[in-house]
């Protein structure tokens, strides 16, 4: 059996995708045509359904929910994971935040809906991929931005300031941990293949982090230039036990960010009892 699956190029993904890709444990009977691509570029895809299997921010699963249901798996939630809003020494504290324009690493995202939940009265926003925002801001094409991924942790060698830690706001005012991105698999697919897809993503982790700290080729190739310190630290910040496994807790904590986006949008609630495979 071959179905797609699409996950970005970033070491939390790679890490945990890595065993099942290349076959490092038993797939069984099942293959995957895998595509890697930036986050904002897979949760278009989840909009199109263009894949069986996916990555996605948090953010578009009230989009997605008829066409897909989120797998215990294979994600990123915890605390102190959250997205940053960042400015240029230059632009530090000149301008209150509803004035400023402000990057966003794509429109449907968890980062927007943090931050839109934390200034709800901003409006001047430039959605843009993510690695490409601490260079608008350090030109001046913004005045701050919202940084997720790698760049939380080299930002300050730039020069640029945190105005606000967007997961630390997040965890300070709904008492959860952070829903950053899940996996997603297309509810006309057997549930028993989704739920078999499940736990390979669960074995394929386990044998990640019986590796570990070895950093594999598959995840060094992607991480581009990345310095291996910077993949460990990616890991370590956004691969844990919720990652094996949402559960009730990692559940509890999705459900509350949909009742966050749909105060925000004024849109219809989704059925949160059945957005989960289990």
């Amino acid at each position: 059996m071959k179905y797609t699956l699409g996950f970005s190029p970033c070491p939390n993904d790679t890490f945990i995708f890595d065993a099942l890709v290349n076959h490092k444990i038993d797939t069984e009977d099942f293959e995957f045509d895998v595509v890697l691509e930036d986050v904002q570029t897979l949760n278009q895809w989840a909009i199109d359904g263009k894949l069986d299997f996916s990555k996605i921010s948090y953010g578009v699963l009230p989009i997605v929910t008829d066409e897909y249901g989120v797998l215990e798996s294979g994600g990123a939630l915890g605390k102190g994971v959250g997205p940053l809003l960042i400015t240029s020494s230059h632009n530090f504290q000149k301008k209150e935040i509803e004035e400023m324009t402000v990057a966003i690493p794509g429109k449907n995202t968890t980062a927007h809906l943090l931050f839109s939940y934390a200034y709800p009265q901003v409006k001047e926003k430039k959605f843009m991929i993510f690695h490409e925002i601490e260079e608008a801001v350090m030109s001046g094409k913004v005045d701050a931005g919202v940084i997720i991924h790698e760049n939380r942790f080299t930002y300050q060698l730039k020069g640029l300031k945190k105005i606000k830690d967007l997961g630390e706001y997040w965890e300070e005012n709904i008492k959860a941990p952070i829903p950053l991105g899940g996996i997603v698999g297309k509810r006309s697919i057997d549930k028993s293949i989704l739920l078999k897809v499940n736990q390979l993503i669960r074995k394929s982790l386990e044998y990640s982090f019986e590796q570990y700290p070895t950093i594999s080729n598959y995840i060094k190739c992607n991480a581009q230039e990345m310095e291996e310190s910077v993949m460990r630290q990616h890991i370590d910040l956004y691969v844990n036990n919720y990652s094996l496994e949402l559960g009730h807790v990692g559940r509890k904590a999705v459900k509350k960010l949909l009742d966050v986006y749909e105060n925000i949008t004024k849109t219809r609630p989704v059925n949160k009892e059945e957005i989960f495979i289990l």
